[in-house]
């Protein structure tokens, strides 16, 4: 994600599928990368099924979420995610 800003990657709007985090500038939610991945379907496949996403973005997503759940603080993220 080198010196990028999650909030350049990701939004929250409640006019936007409900309020549910989508990729910026998409109307393509988080989640969907994650089931996608989570189904076996490569990142590419998933770039081709929502070619409103960037590359660059959905790697940065995976970055993010790997380094939230690898943080050595994970109170916080017990707490946050309660």
């Amino acid at each position: 994600m080198q010196g990028q800003n999650i909030k350049d990657l990701i939004t929250i709007d409640p006019d936007t599928l409900g309020g549910q985090l989508v990729f910026k500038g998409t109307r393509v939610p988080v989640e969907s990368l994650f089931d996608h991945l989570e189904e076996g379907v490569s990142l590419d496949e998933f770039l081709e099924n929502f070619d409103t996403v960037t590359k660059e973005q959905a790697i940065a997503v995976i970055e993010v979420a790997g380094k939230l759940l690898s943080s050595k603080n994970i109170n916080e993220l017990y707490a946050a995610a309660a």
